[in-house]
Order: C-alpha cells, then structure tokens, then sequence
C-alpha cells in the first residue's frame, strides 16, 4: 500500500514570512496563510483556515525576498505533525505543512500583464516555481532529439 501525503494550497499570507537560519546555516521559512472554505452559508461572510507553512533553503530565500504579508500563494507539500514541550514544561503539538514548492498566485490580465502595476518581486516573473530538489532537472538538462533517434531509456 502506497503512502500519500500531498497538500495544495492557495492563500494569502497573513504576515510577512519570516527567514531564520538553522546553526549549520540552512534557511528556514515560516509563515502564515489564511485559505478561505468553499462553501459558505448564503448571508454569511466565508470562513477562512489559518494554516502554518514553514519552507527551507532555497525556498525559503524565495518565500521571503517575493511574498509579503497579504500577497496571494501556491503551495504543494507535505503535512507534518511534531511534539514539543512548551516553556512550562507541558506537551504540545503542532500541525504545519512544509512547503515543496511556492509559486505566485498573482491574477494575470487579458494581456498576460500582472494585474498590480507595482509590485515587491522585482525582476522575478509573474509566475514562477521554486527551485525543485531532489532528482529533479532543469530546462538546461533537457536535450532536442531527432525523430530517428531512440528513446533514450
């Protein structure tokens, strides 16, 4: 039996993330964002879920240097569960998802224009993906093979 465990999430974030480094120097990530329900009762306003998302190296330096507190964001990842004990000594637990991957969730207009004429990502496009880790390649491994060539697996 396969395990799953894959959480997609569009927000907002409630407050600008904020970047730690780990004593062996790892950047981590955490912040919050609120995700409004689907379904909300007719006269009622929606009811939105605050959610702790925590990212680390290289997707916690995009996190922090592009988003900003109320800013739109995609998130894939992975839910995390962890015990620990509170400065009064009494067991705790939280529930976060840890971030795989962060892209901009910015509206685009009829032009592929982003919506906000001025926004906080510099040069950074107006849909991006985090750097991927792992076995993952990028667009410069990838190679044109002729028609006549084999598959190379």
């Amino acid at each position: 039996m396969a395990n799953i465990n894959k959480i997609l999430l569009m927000g907002r974030l409630t407050a600008d993330p904020e970047l730690k480094h780990t004593a062996t120097n790892i950047a981590v990530s955490s912040f919050t964002i609120a995700v409004n329900r689907s379904y909300a009762k007719p006269g009622e306003q929606a009811v939105a879920d605050f959610i702790d998302i925590v990212c680390w190296r290289q997707t916690a330096e995009f996190v922090s240097k592009y988003f900003t507190k109320g800013k739109p964001i995609f998130i894939s990842g992975s839910l995390q569960t962890r015990m620990w004990e509170d400065k009064d000594g009494k067991k705790r637990k939280s529930v976060e998802v840890v971030a795989d991957e962060v892209s901009f969730a910015e509206e685009r207009s009829a032009n592929g224009a982003n919506n906000s004429q001025q926004n906080s990502y510099g040069n950074a496009p107006a849909v991006a993906a985090a750097p991927t880790f792992g076995n993952a390649t990028t667009d410069n491994d990838f190679q044109e093979l002729s028609d006549d060539d084999e598959l190379p697996f």
